[in-house]
């Protein structure tokens, strides 16, 4: 079951910024991981293969921060230190319930006055958002049979906005051009491993962009620099598509919010939700 929560934060010294990157909000959720079960965080720390979680940066706005067609562009980087006192929030994604079921300890013994580590910076977690609030659109939580029985099998227009910069591996090399097979394909990937409800294929061919409003910014560290796409991105099925065929994409697209889309989602890249017209 694919959980989406916001850890609310309140930092009790400033966070300098070369503390604020992927790697080491990575750490930060290996340290919570650790905290209940040493054994699981030793082994997601030394996995190599595609992790159960997705991790944002660290946000210090509103989560309705507007950005472009009626979506949320997040913060990806931080020029400045983040001062003690700035009430920021984290989104976590768990996509199975080992990974959750692992944490619903911590989840439950939540201790407001216990501090945790961000570089030099203490940290309190003052609370936990696992349901859909009117002010808080990435928390939430659905079983895979929900995600399926829910989607549509009549809704031809998906609209996604991706919200930190996405890109996706193509061969030896990165590209930041949401094609509609690097997108599809990133989250059909991800289903198949985690929801015990296999999709053998989807009509990916008759899925056609149809709005493009995108550009490209750089997410960097001390170690490396990457570039992805951050903007929105509305595609269209188009065509003679059976009505089961297009309930899968639909269901694809609404697992977006756990999934997240393309590389390094466990380090803040690539937070993609589907807005829906009204």
């Amino acid at each position: 079951m694919p959980h989406s929560l916001a850890l609310n934060l309140l930092p009790q010294s400033p966070i300098p910024p070369q503390y604020l990157t992927g790697r080491h909000l990575h750490a930060l959720f290996l340290t919570l991981v650790s905290s209940v079960d040493t054994a699981l965080g030793d082994r997601l720390h030394d996995s190599t293969a595609d992790k159960a979680f997705t991790l944002s940066p660290l946000q210090t706005n509103s989560p309705l921060l507007k950005g472009g067609k009626g979506g949320s562009k997040l913060q990806h980087s931080h020029q400045q230190p983040i001062p003690a006192g700035t009430p920021c929030w984290w989104r976590i994604s768990l996509l199975d319930d080992t990974l959750f079921g692992k944490l619903t300890q911590l989840w439950l013994n939540l201790n407001p006055n216990r501090p945790w580590h961000l570089g030099p910076a203490d940290l309190y977690i003052t609370s936990i958002q696992g349901t859909p609030q009117s002010m808080q659109p990435w928390a939430n939580a659905k079983t895979y049979a929900q995600l399926y029985e829910e989607a549509s099998d009549r809704h031809s227009t998906i609209d996604l906005t991706f919200s930190t910069p996405t890109a996706f591996r193509q061969g030896k090399y990165d590209t930041t051009l949401p094609t509609r097979e690097c997108v599809f394909n990133s989250l059909l990937s991800r289903w198949n491993k985690y929801s015990g409800m296999e999709f053998s294929s989807i009509a990916i061919e008759s899925i056609f962009p149809s709005f493009v409003n995108i550009h490209t910014e750089i997410l960097a560290d001390s170690r490396s620099k990457f570039i992805g796409i951050i903007g929105e991105v509305s595609y269209r099925i188009l065509g003679e598509v059976q009505p089961i065929q297009i309930k899968q994409i639909n269901a694809l697209a609404d697992f977006v919010l756990y999934a997240g889309i393309g590389r390094k989602t466990t380090m803040g890249m690539g937070m993609t939700r589907r807005l829906y017209s009204l």
